[in-house]
């Protein structure tokens, strides 16, 4: 019985959802880039090289993410490349607390939701890193 509900507790785990789709995840500290390709160096102190669509690399370059424990999800393309899945799979992460948090940003004038740094697509100011726990993915604040 205990079996169970371990195995149930584990179905609801982002990392058990990413584990059914036969996706990798890969960890560590982003490297600040002067327009370069984005650097991970993981725990091990291996420097990663870091690929995804536009938006994707635009959550990279944020000096606000830079400071972040770090996590992704998508496919090794070569032993020091890792292909992060599009923006709209929202495969970004932080870790704080130990707890995993998915990557948003939040305008709190308008109360709009995005998934990569930038204006608000209405009233025009800076959007705010706003990392939340991936089972809260269509409510507000």
């Amino acid at each position: 019985m205990t079996r169970r509900r371990f195995s149930a507790f584990l179905l609801f785990t982002p990392v058990a959802a990413i584990a059914a789709e036969g996706r990798s995840t890969i960890s560590g500290r982003l490297q600040a880039s002067n327009g370069g390709p984005v650097l991970l160096k993981t725990e091990d102190g291996k420097l990663i090289t870091l690929e995804g669509d536009v938006s994707t690399k635009a959550v990279l370059r944020d000096a606000r993410v830079i400071r972040e424990q770090f996590e992704a999800v998508g496919e090794w393309k070569s032993p020091d490349r890792f292909l992060i899945d599009p923006i709209h799979k929202k495969a970004l992460f932080i870790r704080r607390g130990g707890e995993l948090l998915v990557i948003t940003y939040w305008c709190e004038i308008c109360a709009i939701r995005t998934y990569a740094p930038g204006r608000c697509q209405c009233c025009q100011d800076e959007t705010a890193l706003d990392p939340r726990d991936p089972k809260l993915e269509n409510t507000a604040p």
